[in-house]
């Protein structure tokens, strides 16, 4: 069994503008109802909406699948947001067999968007990537938040080494959108 598998993927913000001017079907049939209240209450849909659409690749990536492989369809992927409004990965039909069949308890991902680029960045955690408790008892509780704790901080170096690459080839400072405004 996989110990956890990383997916990170890139959207150009214009593109996704295009795709809704051009194609305005595309955005009820990629995006689901919540999703779509989400993206067209924000002052720039088209961000949130390429960050989720990068989310999809990334988590897909993070499962070693992609669209139209192991029966995973173009909807089987989408975003919500938890109690704290932080993205969360939603998997349904082939995607969620698939991370049913490689042990994964759960996809943590992280949604940026630049003035250009939306990234996200998705880590599938089995079992065996979850960190193990402490000798001393810890609470069912504090073992989930040291788990969620360590996550977040391989998906903050991820973002890390992703803004000072897109430094590097852009020269641009990315402006990272806040975990909870996402």
């Amino acid at each position: 069994m996989a110990e956890a598998g990383i997916g990170v993927d890139l959207v150009e913000i214009a593109q996704m503008e295009r795709i809704m001017r051009v194609t305005p079907a595309f955005i009820p049939r990629m995006f689901t109802e919540e999703e779509r209240a989400y993206c067209d209450a924000a002052a720039r849909p088209a961000a949130h909406y390429a960050c989720r659409f990068a989310a999809r690749e990334a988590v897909l990536k993070s499962l070693g699948t992609g669209f139209g492989q192991n029966g995973v369809g173009r909807c089987d992927v989408s975003v919500s947001r938890d109690a704290n409004g932080r993205p969360i990965a939603v998997l349904s039909g082939g995607a969620l067999c698939v991370a049913q069949e490689l042990g994964v308890l759960e996809v943590a991902i992280s949604l940026s968007f630049t003035g250009e680029l939306a990234v996200a960045n998705a880590m599938a955690i089995t079992a065996d990537a979850r960190p193990k408790p402490k000798e001393d008892k810890l609470t069912e509780r504090q073992r989930i938040a040291q788990s969620f704790k360590e996550a977040r901080s391989v998906l903050d170096e991820l973002e890390r080494v992703q803004e000072s690459e897109l430094l590097e080839t852009t020269g641009e400072s990315p402006i990272t959108e806040e975990r909870n405004a996402e």
